[in-house]
């Protein structure tokens, strides 16, 4: 009788503590939060779950520093939620930074927690999703602080290439702890965050310049101009809705293959993309049109939409299979590829290829960009990242030629060249050096010179070199392209390829890792 007392009062004084522990910071800290316009570390990890899934580890964690003040200050689960439950069934691994707990600071304890999670994904390999809302190091830690940090990047490149890691930035992220982040694969930020290394404060002391953190380092920054961020969102529960989405296209590990979605398919020719080229040659269009044609539903999960726009990359199905689109924006810069264009489609096509996900090319570029601002920042580097990607890719490959391909430009959007399983080409492709007009002005120049009609020269001769070197049928009749189709049945032929590439394999020779331009 008195042990079964003594158990419940041990049980109840269990119970209160975790109350304690799950109340962060305190209810007045909590309140804060959401005035600012965030979720809780809690209600994150709650609302990203299914119901009643989550299992906590480290609930009890607390720091230990005994210096400046902090001897004998609790931190609640020091500051970091950690655990893993299952979204639409499937196991996740996460951490949360509850910034009620000492503004969310990181130090060895909270870093140690992050890494064990992270340790547990790489494992049992399944998916590290990060909750970022910290005002970074804890400085009474002093290098613990940062040697936790150097020692979360570091797993963080372990699990690189092996699970799926996605960072979700809802409040700061400074300093060196954005740099976990940013080695993880996809980043998801809210209007409510902040990332950068260095704050305005610290910008304003050594090179005078006066900027906001939002300026410097807000959502619309990190997605329009540096490129870091792949996703904005309005809100927690947007960003947590777009990670649930982005999960859903991804396997679990390198060693599996991408999720199919079981289901009766439609694949039907779709007469509108016949209408999609416009007659003049230099008109834009807008190649979502194209896309969303193509895939199941309509449905494009597009990745960076804002950052290089002339380029778009994102997922979607194929009869269910997901597969990675990537594809020439001609209604902006009518579709070249730059430095950022480059750099944005190298990454994403390594990101297919560690997780077996077909790729997709859709191609109508008129090339590289010119001017001494690209020469002179790299475009020969950057743009050898798109070669290289491409052709270190062993997954399905499959280009179609809308309209242009010119120059370099065509060979890097996954030509045959670049081994390249299937190439389809529509009747509108122009497959050549460069335009008709600028390849006659070079190559008849002499005899447009002479001419008394020089105008009429110059078209003559321009369409001769589009007769003799532009057309598909010049490229499939020396076989850089597999067959000429309708547009209306691209859908159709893509699937059809795509069924008898799922027993690919490419053999390539052994060596730690290849040596990709940086």
């Amino acid at each position: 009788m008195e042990t079964a007392s003594t158990m419940k009062a041990k049980i109840a004084e269990l119970r209160e503590r975790k109350a304690k522990a799950s109340l962060g910071g305190g209810q007045d800290k909590l309140d804060k939060q959401h005035k600012g316009g965030k979720l809780s570390a809690r209600e994150r990890i709650a609302l990203f779950f299914d119901a009643d899934s989550f299992q906590e580890s480290g609930l009890f964690a607390n720091q230990r520093c005994v210096d400046f003040g902090m001897a004998g200050k609790e931190s609640p689960a020091d500051g970091v939620i950690t655990g893993i439950g299952t979204v639409d069934g499937r196991h996740v691994n996460v951490a949360s930074q509850d910034f009620t707990v000492f503004g969310g600071s990181a130090g060895e304890v909270h870093c140690a927690k992050i890494m064990d999670s992270m340790r547990i994904s790489l494992r049992t390999g399944k998916p590290f999703v990060f909750f970022n809302d910290s005002g970074g190091a804890r400085i009474q830690e002093g290098v613990y602080s940062l040697a936790g940090y150097g020692k979360v990047f570091y797993t963080n490149t372990q699990l690189s290439g092996v699970v799926p890691q996605i960072s979700l930035i809802c409040g700061p992220c400074a300093g060196g702890a954005a740099y976990s982040p940013a080695l993880t694969d996809f980043i998801i930020m809210t209007r409510q965050a902040q990332m950068f290394i260095t704050g305005p404060q610290v910008i304003k002391q050594v090179t005078g310049e006066d900027i906001t953190a939002e300026a410097l380092g807000g959502a619309g920054s990190q997605i329009d101009r540096s490129g870091v961020a792949h996703f904005v969102a309005e809100n927690d529960e947007h960003a947590i809705g777009i990670c649930k989405r982005l999960l859903s296209f991804l396997p679990n590990n390198n060693t599996e293959d991408p999720p199919v979605l079981g289901g009766s398919y439609s694949l039907e020719a779709d007469y509108a993309l016949d209408e999609v080229i416009p007659e003049d040659s230099k008109k834009p269009y807008d190649i979502r049109d194209v896309i969303t044609k193509i895939l199941d539903f309509n449905d494009f999960l597009e990745s960076q939409e804002t950052f290089a726009p002339n380029i778009v990359v994102g997922f979607g199905r194929i009869t269910g299979l997901t597969v990675g689109i990537i594809a020439n924006q001609p209604k902006v810069y009518a579709g070249v590829l730059d430095i950022d264009a480059s750099d944005k489609a190298a990454g994403f096509v390594r990101f297919c290829n560690a997780f077996n996900i077909p790729i997709i090319t859709l191609v109508d570029t008129p090339g590289y960009l010119p001017g001494v601002d690209q020469e002179h920042r790299g475009i020969i580097r950057h743009g050898a990242k798109l070669l290289f990607a491409y052709s270190a890719a062993t997954v399905p490959k499959i280009t179609v030629i809308l309209r242009k391909a010119y120059g370099g430009a065509y060979v890097a959007m996954c030509s045959k060249d670049l081994d390249a399983d299937c190439v389809f080409a529509w009747p509108t492709a122009e497959i050549a050096v460069m335009g008709a007009e600028g390849a006659a002005e070079i190559v008849f120049r002499r005899e447009i010179e002479a001419a008394e009609d020089k105008a009429d020269a110059r078209a003559k001769f321009a369409k001769a070199y589009r007769d003799k070197f532009s057309s598909p049928y010049v490229a499939a009749a020396a076989r850089f392209v597999d067959d000429v189709i309708e547009p209306n049945q691209t859908r159709i032929h893509i699937a059809k390829t795509l069924e008898r590439l799922t027993t690919k394999r490419t053999l390539r020779p052994a060596k730690k890792h290849g040596l990709i331009p940086l």
